[in-house]
Order: C-alpha cells, then structure tokens, then sequence
C-alpha cells in the first residue's frame, strides 16, 4: 500500500538586483540567509543588519519587512505545526558551514513546488522524495534550534515617539561627527531632555545608540565595500582604526579584519551548491 508523505517545510532562494521592501507576515516560520550581499530586516520594533554568513530568524505571524538591494537571499519555512523552536521574537543568528550548505541543499525543495507536495501525483519517487524532504528538514530545523541559543546583536530599536525618530534619523545620517549639542539643535531640543526621553523611550542612553549604530554602519561596510578598516573608521565616526577595532572586538568577538576575511572565505563548495554560485 502507497504512503502517503507531506513535507511541511521548503525553501525560496532569490537574487535581489534592484531594491525590494513591503510589509507582510507568514503563517510559517521562516530564516533567511544571505548568501551574498548586505539584507536588512524591518519589524515594527526593531531595524536588524543581515551581513554575510548570517541569518534572520522570523517566527510565523510576526509583521516583517526585507530590504534587499543586490544581495542573494535563501529562506526556509516550517510549518509551527510539525516544528517547534524555542526563540519566539525575531533575531539574527551566525551560519556555520554545516549550516550554510544544508541551506544551500534545501533549494532542490521549494515551498511551492512539486516535491513538497504529498507524493499524491502517482509516482512513487514522489512519495520517496516527500521522505527524505521530512527527514532532512527536521534535521535542520535540529541545527537552527542549536544556532537559535547565540543570536548576534545586529538590531537597532524603532520607535513611534517622533522626537526620538527625529533624533536617530539625525544620527544616523551624521555618524562621522554627531554630537550631543548637534543633534539637539537640529532636533530642537536641550541636552536634558535628550538624554530623560531617549533612556525613557528606548531604555538606553543618546550616546549608547550612536556607538551601536556607528558599529552597526561599520559592520555593513565591511561586508559590502573595499575601504580600509581605517577609512571605514573615519566614516562612521570612530576616528581611526584602533578604536573602531577595540570597540568592534568588544561587541563581535572579533576584529574587523577577522570578520571581513572571515565573510570573504569562501567555504567548501558541494555539487549540489555549487548551481547557486
């Protein structure tokens, strides 16, 4: 008698040329990995940074958008019903090698395509498939729930409090010299009362949000551009490379030239990868 195998989980792969943003959420949980390029992630609370060799993790039914401009992207969706997870807010998580390349291998199984369907269509290599589908994604749902325990600080809070939008929008825009007395003027505000609404706000301090995004523009320099790490340094705001290094080992674990050489390594290339480029 012919089994009859449903695999609740699948992939989408896709290759961003031109900018892609839109607001949406998914009855499915979903991480995405970018394979290539530099991918942001948008929930109503926080701005995450999708570098190389990461990946966000997305739980079904949170509102989310990507913005995606030249960057390759794999998603992999589970169904909540058949899988369990233990991280229930979005966050972004670093991709080891066995990681990556089981990415990589789940595009031979589309969300939407035949080979997730049942096996139903008659043919027994169907159903065989729909098998080894199931048992291959639980096993890496099983390496995501291991990831999922060491998410990366890659996020920026958001807010609805106009002022403090005004104030980060400034800050961000003026990273190389932003100033306490800069942004209060452009924002129209004093000193003190920048420093009460934005810890009310957003529980941490003025100039503990422009070391964080300052690192956060750095971060993305170092995946998507070919600056030194001191002119980056300068660009961002943290003077010259010594400082950015020191503040970016504090909060990575590693040196800025350890993570470019790290993102740039490619790692160990399967046949079965190897169409993806």
């Amino acid at each position: 008698m012919r089994r009859s195998v449903t695999v609740t989980a699948g992939t989408v792969e896709h290759r961003a040329t031109e900018p892609i943003s839109y607001w949406h959420r998914h009855d499915l949980h979903e991480i995405e990995y970018a394979v290539d390029g530099l991918a942001e992630i948008y929930t109503p609370q926080t701005h995450y940074l999708l570098p190389p060799l990461h990946a966000a993790w997305i739980p079904a039914g949170v509102e989310h958008a990507p913005l995606l401009r030249d960057v390759t992207t794999i998603a992999v969706f589970f169904d909540p019903a058949e899988f369990a997870f233990p991280q229930t807010r979005t966050a972004i998580i670093a991709v080891p090698p066995v990681l990556r390349e089981m990415m990589r291998y789940a595009v031979r199984w589309p969300i939407h395509g035949e080979s997730r369907a049942s096996g139903a269509c008659g043919e027994s290599g169907a159903t065989d498939d729909a098998a080894e589908a199931g048992i291959f994604f639980h096993a890496l749902a099983g390496v995501v729930r291991q990831q999922l325990a060491h998410t990366a600080p890659l996020s920026l809070p958001i807010c609805d409090d106009v002022i403090v939008q005004d104030v980060i929008a400034y800050t961000a825009g003026h990273l190389a010299d932003a100033d306490a007395v800069s942004v209060c003027r452009a924002v129209g505000i004093s000193e003190r009362a920048l420093r009460r609404r934005f810890a009310a706000v957003l529980g941490q301090t003025w100039r503990d949000h422009l070391r964080q995004a300052r690192l956060f523009r750095a971060m993305a320099m170092l995946s998507t551009s070919t600056m030194s790490v001191g002119e980056i340094a300068v660009e961002v705001g943290f003077g010259s490379g010594s400082a950015l290094a020191r503040a970016f080992r504090t909060w990575t674990g590693e040196s800025p030239s350890e993570y470019r050489e790290r993102w740039l390594t490619p790692g160990p290339t399967t046949p079965e990868a190897a169409h993806l480029g």
